[in-house]
């Protein structure tokens, strides 16, 4: 921390879902937040303006930032961290002190080089979790991955844990974090994007609101998972090799092509790393 207990103060760059919930979170957290940056168009200023306003911070564009903050942290997608770092490091030529952020889960801290040879420290600070347009401003129990630079690693985790309630902090290695942030994925797009293959099925049964017919499934899988981990959670008719149903869902699930290609893959996962009777029955099933 800066003097003592007091808070870095931190500019935020970007203002889509995570920028507006970080910097609303740091705000609650008595983090004082001196910029909002944004790209120089007119929604993405006028998402900084109003931004700006909620929490006292001045808004910004890239072009106009002062960059006074201690800490400045990107939350921008990551195929613009690279560019947005090289805008900045051309306009501000000594960032000597700064401590330098961003929060893409895959790519390594060096996409801020330019900034690092502007003289600041640099790092990633991914929070493992979701973010959507009217997601609250909350990182309670949100576990982040850093890596970068040792002095800004150690501001980076000062923050995170006021944020996240003393939560997992991971020391992740550049190298992994592809697999890192795959796993995010397998954790909440790709689960969404099997619910609406769910959906689909749902649809052809005749049921219009799958939600209501699915949500206590759900929520008691998630808890299995959760407190008890994928093979003691797994349950129903591959697990119990049961051929006659499996075969009854691939015949239906013809009418629904795409599900049943998903259907087939995640059947064939769950030969290959949970316990299933009749595997050999279920596999010969399963092939084209």
């Amino acid at each position: 921390m800066k003097n003592g207990n007091q808070k870095k103060k931190v500019a935020i760059v970007g203002v889509g879902s995570l920028g507006r919930v970080l910097a609303l979170a740091l705000h609650a957290a008595g983090y004082t937040v001196t910029e909002i940056i944004s790209r120089d168009a007119a929604k993405s200023r006028r998402q900084a303006a109003g931004l700006a306003l909620a929490i006292g911070a001045r808004p910004a564009t890239t072009n106009s930032a002062i960059l006074d903050a201690d800490v400045i942290w990107f939350c921008v997608p990551d195929d613009a961290i690279a560019a947005t770092a090289r805008e900045l490091a051309s306009k501000h030529r000594d960032l000597t002190g700064k401590t330098i952020l961003h929060s893409s889960g895959a790519l390594p801290a060096s996409e801020l080089a330019p900034l690092k040879r502007r003289g600041a420290a640099i790092a990633s600070a991914h929070p493992m979790n979701t973010y959507v347009s009217d997601s609250k401003p909350c990182f309670d129990g949100t576990p982040f991955a850093i890596e970068g630079d040792a002095a800004a690693l150690r501001t980076a985790e000062v923050i995170v844990r006021d944020l996240n309630g003393s939560s997992e902090v991971i020391r992740i290695s550049p190298k992994q974090k592809p697999l890192y942030h795959a796993l995010g994925s397998f954790s909440s797009p790709l689960l969404v994007s099997l619910l609406s293959a769910a959906e689909g099925v749902a649809k052809k049964a005749g049921i219009a609101r799958p939600q209501a017919v699915t949500g206590k499934i759900l929520r008691q899988t998630l808890e299995n998972y959760l407190q008890k981990g994928a093979e003691e959670s797994f349950s129903g008719p591959i697990k119990r090799g049961d051929i006659a149903t499996v075969k009854k869902h691939l015949t239906a699930l013809k009418k629904v092509p795409a599900a049943r290609e998903i259907y087939i893959a995640l059947a064939k996962n769950a030969l290959a790393r949970l316990p299933v009777k009749r595997a050999a029955e279920l596999r010969k099933l399963l092939e084209p």
